[in-house]
């Protein structure tokens, strides 16, 4: 099989744990993309951030971010495609955690929103280098589109309230995990499935043409959609089930050698 796509998640799966790309990997995908590959990242992390990442590694593609809500080129920011958590789920997630003393953030316009700048929106503000801005009012910024919203607490916490949001909202929004410890929701066609499909009909291949590598439940619609699916060597043990090829950690090159052995068959 030709493979023209590739979409490729950022955390835990193309950074290593010390959050870099190594210069091994960076030079796999500069010699994927000489190949006439289309090379782009895939994640839940929200657009500035992901750009970041994408141009460490040169890329001048559309990338795929907030799990899959939106598809935005990088140099011009033209929007491609975007999906929005319905303003009624929305309303309702907020009652929710506040009824439950959840930390929820918002994410409007490529704005990262929190209620308080707590040890939670600090840690996850550094993760993604990227800041926040404390609005405590949140219903006054649910009128504008949002994203996507993310919890973060303990991940038992988290797969109770999971839970319990979907009979209250899940027929509305896709609830899913990015880490153990952040619960994410979106519009249900805002999944990292979803965007692949879209990108390559954009560029014009089939989704059998697609690799899709990741290393979390939120990747498992866009492994189980693509041709080829795999799984980091370090990936959840469900997500190494449902993937074609599991590849090794992220620690470990893991996207090179995927790119070593379906690309440039040096393997």
């Amino acid at each position: 099989m030709t493979y023209k796509l590739i979409a490729i998640d950022i955390d835990d799966t193309l950074l290593t744990d010390d959050i870099i790309v190594t210069p091994g990997t960076k030079a796999a995908l500069a010699a994927a993309i000489e190949r006439g590959v289309f090379v782009t990242l895939a994640t839940g992390r929200m657009f500035p951030s992901a750009k970041k990442i994408a141009k460490q590694i040169e890329l001048n593609v559309p990338i795929i971010t907030y799990q899959g809500s939106m598809i935005k080129t990088l140099l011009d920011e033209q929007v491609l495609y975007e999906r929005y958590v319905p303003q009624d789920a929305a309303r309702e997630l907020i009652a929710f955690c506040e009824a439950n003393d959840l930390h929820l953030q918002l994410y409007i316009n490529d704005i990262l929103y929190v209620r308080e700048g707590n040890e939670k929106a600090r840690g996850y503000s550094k993760l993604s280098n990227i800041p926040f801005v404390v609005e405590p009012d949140f219903e006054k910024l649910i009128e504008q589109p949002s994203a996507k919203m993310l919890m973060i607490d303990d991940p038992a916490r988290l797969d109770e309230m999971a839970e319990r949001l979907a009979p209250l909202i899940g027929d509305r929004v896709h609830i899913t995990k990015s880490k153990a410890h952040y619960l994410e929701v979106t519009h249900k066609e805002g999944t990292k499935g979803h965007a692949i499909t879209f990108m390559a009909e954009h560029i014009g291949c089939t989704l059998d043409e697609v690799i899709a590598i990741g290393d979390s439940w939120n990747d498992h619609e866009m492994i189980e959609a693509a041709g080829l699916g795999v799984a980091m060597g370090n990936a959840l043990p469900k997500l190494k089930e449902i993937a074609q090829f599991v590849t090794k950690s992220n620690n470990e090159e893991g996207v090179k050698h995927v790119i070593d052995t379906f690309i440039l068959q040096t393997v």
